[in-house]
């Protein structure tokens, strides 16, 4: 496997997950289907393309979901809904079509809908691909994308730092090297340590186990649980007017990383950044 490292930030950020006509959820992390849609905007996919079923041959679209995603939550953020409006206002023959093709009259234009976001959620993602040439082409479509990539919605674009680490031969193993973006707990805890919550699509390796320490800083031979659900976020088709997903399992857990991964909101965390990549202070 190779891969690269993305950073997830930004004000707003909405994953939806079973989101269905007036109602927007979303997941309480990146979804399969949003990640593997940030691709396909940056490498310029269009909807048309957007096929992994395709019978005849297979689509750039479906090499996408041979991609596996580790997610490192580094602030799960605050879910915040909104009354959002959309079609009021305007004259019948403008407003929003109804099932059947008609226009709606004045009494029925404004179409009320609850959409629901994260707000200052900040995740670092690996993306890990058994291609190497589909690793590269997409790192470099992500650094100068086709179309503006999102985080979930059109409108919620990402932070400027979006592409962290690239050529990983283990993308998943460097999220317990990069730091945190989360400021340090007031008080240290005894064992240096701070749990942090990863979710991936695959099981977790049982060469990285996860230990929980005692008290006194002791390993105590204890494993953190894994928790498996189903996610309803494998993309099949995300064409304009057919969208498909599978149900797939999601993996959660908890590790404990070095206390000394907190860097801090803003320019603190830029700073660690910058140091995490030039640990020499080389100039890049």
């Amino acid at each position: 496997m190779t891969g690269f490292v993305l950073h997830l930030a930004a004000p707003l950020q909405s994953w939806g997950e079973h989101s269905a006509f007036t109602h927007r959820d979303t997941a309480a992390h990146p979804t399969r289907s949003g990640l593997i849609g940030l691709l396909a905007s940056a490498l310029g996919i269009p909807r048309a393309h957007a096929v992994a079923d395709e019978p005849d041959h297979e689509t750039l679209f479906a090499r996408l979901t041979t991609i596996r995603f580790t997610i490192r939550v580094d602030r799960p953020g605050t879910v915040m809904g909104d009354f959002h409006t959309v079609g009021g206002g305007y004259p019948q023959h403008l407003t929003v079509p109804t099932a059947k093709g008609a226009r709606r009259g004045a009494d029925t234009a404004t179409i009320v809908s609850a959409r629901h976001y994260l707000t200052d959620a900040a995740f670092t993602v690996a993306a890990a691909f058994p291609d190497t040439d589909l690793a590269r082409r997409c790192a470099v479509a992500v650094a100068t994308p086709h179309w503006p990539p999102h985080l979930g919605r059109r409108s919620c674009p990402p932070g400027a730092l979006l592409l962290l680490r690239t050529d990983l031969d283990d993308p998943a193993a460097e999220l317990a090297r990069i730091p945190l973006a989360r400021r340090p707990p007031h008080t240290p805890p005894p064992t240096g340590t701070v749990d942090v919550r990863f979710v991936s699509d695959q099981p977790f390796p049982e060469e990285h186990p996860t230990v929980r320490q005692s008290a006194s800083g002791q390993n105590a031979g204890l494993s953190a649980p894994v928790t498996v659900t189903t996610l309803n976020d494998e993309p099949v088709r995300l064409t304009a007017r057919d969208r498909v997903h599978r149900s797939r399992p999601a993996h959660t857990t908890t590790r404990p990383l070095p206390v000394d991964l907190c860097a801090g909101y803003g320019t603190a965390y830029l700073d660690a950044i910058a140091t995490y990549l030039n640990p020499q202070g080389a100039t890049p």
